[in-house]
């Protein structure tokens, strides 16, 4: 793939997926049809150029492609004979909604795999592998559960939609707030592997996380609840730290140790203004909650100078709206910076303990730092050995493994 194909295919190849499935009609061609259009692309552009709209020329291929494949096809399966006329008599018209024309069908495939005539798992696991593009082994590893078992799962949620003619489309105003739950859970979803990858050489996938601004944006003038600019502003803040997060080598940053004038101060100011007009509505849920809890991070000048005690109480109403073993745990690391390590690393224990977390590596990293920032060296390589065990993503891995190298340093110096 040359240089500029390989640049449109991480740019803009989910959102042509996302066209192609709605004009198709189906997961398995449009994914066929999106590999054609780019053998295409790679073929043909290096000697015609790279067309002015990019996605809209692989949109077209990529159509006209599975109509051709399907009328070879229907020599030997009559029933395909009528597919390939309907699909080739032209573009599907785009949606409307109350008088207005959304033409984004990346919103709409997440509304799509969200439907409520899907299992909530499927829903999850489907729009990680069509709206993200993750491998079904890297879903797997998200969901802590065997590949073959979500292999199964996207199976049968495509093949429901198929059966069940689910539209592609965004439903109606009246039936958005039913279904707003579930699409800012997956967005957030597609937002968390763009902002921490779960795997892969880089901590980051800007693609994804742009994405998922992208889409936050396009809900919140949709449909303007509390909630959805509360995630808005939730990733906006996120993501304003981007270029704080890793060195020039790509090695970790920790937040403490961040460069604060590298943070984004345009996206800082959006994501505070969204959260003040969240909080303003007294409808507040766990996204506004995480969001104001950002915003305090995003407006202190440094670690020391952040308002650790309201963060301990933003978490403490957190855990009340949305209680979760990884809750507990942010809230134990903020606790560690009010009152002390020793004060964090008990109520990390306590999570610990009951199992929920033994497999997330973040859990064994923040108790390992705790146990070193108390001089506990031995325990803390325990964890950070733990945590080294269950980590996929390189730069983390790095990290890790850098802090490993200094315990190891500190004990033989010791000597």
């Amino acid at each position: 793939m040359t240089d500029e194909v390989e640049k449109v295919f991480r740019s803009e190849s989910r959102r042509v997926l996302a066209t192609l499935i709605r004009l198709l009609g189906d997961f398995d061609l449009a994914e066929e049809a999106l590999q054609e259009a780019f053998a295409a692309a790679v073929e043909r552009w290096p000697a015609e150029g790279v067309p002015r709209s990019p996605r809209a020329w692989l949109v077209s291929t990529g159509r006209f492609k599975a109509i051709d494949a399907l009328r070879r096809r229907s020599r030997f399966d009559a029933s395909l004979t009528l597919l390939a006329e309907q699909l080739g008599s032209g573009i599907t018209a785009p949606l409307e909604i109350d008088g207005e024309i959304l033409e984004d069908d990346t919103l709409r495939l997440i509304f799509t795999c969200c439907h409520p005539g899907l299992q909530s798992d499927a829903q999850i696991a489907l729009t990680l592998r069509e709206v993200c593009g993750l491998t079904t082994e890297e879903i797997a590893s998200a969901f802590l559960s065997p590949a073959p078992t979500i292999a199964q799962r996207i199976v049968r949620a495509k093949n429901k939609i198929k059966t069940a003619k689910i539209p592609y489309l965004v439903p109606s105003r009246a039936e958005l707030p039913e279904r707003l739950a579930t699409v800012l859970h997956v967005i957030y979803l597609v937002f968390n592997e763009g902002y921490s990858a779960s795997s892969g050489t880089s901590l980051t996938r800007h693609d994804l996380s742009s994405e998922a601004i992208r889409l936050a944006r396009n809900l919140v003038e949709l449909l303007p609840e509390p909630e959805a600019m509360g995630l808005l502003a939730l990733m906006l803040l996120h993501e304003s730290r981007r270029h704080a997060r890793t060195t020039s080598d790509g090695a970790v940053v920790l937040l403490d140790d961040q460069d604060r004038s590298l943070w984004n101060t345009e996206q800082i100011s959006e994501g505070v203004a969204l959260v003040e007009r969240a909080l303003r509505s007294r409808n507040i849920g766990p996204y506004t909650l995480q969001a104001a809890i950002s915003a305090i991070h995003a407006e202190s000048k440094s670690a020391a100078e952040t308002d650790w005690q309201e963060i301990v109480g933003l978490y403490d109403v957190l855990l009340r709206a949305d209680p979760s073993p990884v809750v507990e745990l942010n809230r134990a690391v903020a606790v560690a910076m009010r009152d002390g390590p020793a004060a964090g690393l008990s109520l990390i224990d306590s999570i610990l303990v009951r199992g929920e977390l033994n497999d997330y590596a973040l859990a064994h990293s923040a108790r390992a730092e705790l146990c070193r920032r108390l001089g506990r060296s031995s325990e803390a390589r325990e964890a950070y050995e733990r945590a080294l065990s269950l980590t996929q993503q390189e730069a983390q891995r790095r990290f890790v493994e850098s802090r490993l190298d200094e315990l190891r340093a500190a004990a033989q110096t010791a000597c």
